[in-house]
């Protein structure tokens, strides 16, 4: 499931394959198979990952651990992983634009 976790970020971040590609310098197509869980990812391109997303490495792991251990359907699991990710990117703009309103 660390796959469509990787994916569902890169979602929340608003960014293509070739961008994200770009910044962990693979081929959109290594980046496209590691997606839909043809390829793992190995430690080095998931830290890659978190330097580009600010995230730590464990909470990359924790996330795609809380999809896959969920005891719901895949579709639903999915479903509620992109909601929590959009309310989460809601948090992140709503607090730029508080800081940014107050300096």
């Amino acid at each position: 499931m660390l796959n469509e976790a990787l994916r569902l970020i890169r979602v929340f971040h608003n960014m293509n394959q070739k961008e994200l590609s770009i910044k962990l310098e693979i081929s959109r197509s290594y980046l496209s198979e590691i997606e839909s869980g043809k390829k793992n990812i190995n430690i080095d391109l998931l830290n890659k990952y978190s330097r580009v997303f600010d995230i730590p490495s464990s909470s990359l792991l924790l996330f795609s651990e809380n999809l896959e251990n969920n005891k719901l359907s895949e579709k639903t699991r999915v479903y509620v992983a992109k909601k929590v990710v959009n309310i989460m990117n809601w948090i992140s703009e709503s607090g730029v634009k508080y800081r940014v309103e107050n300096n």
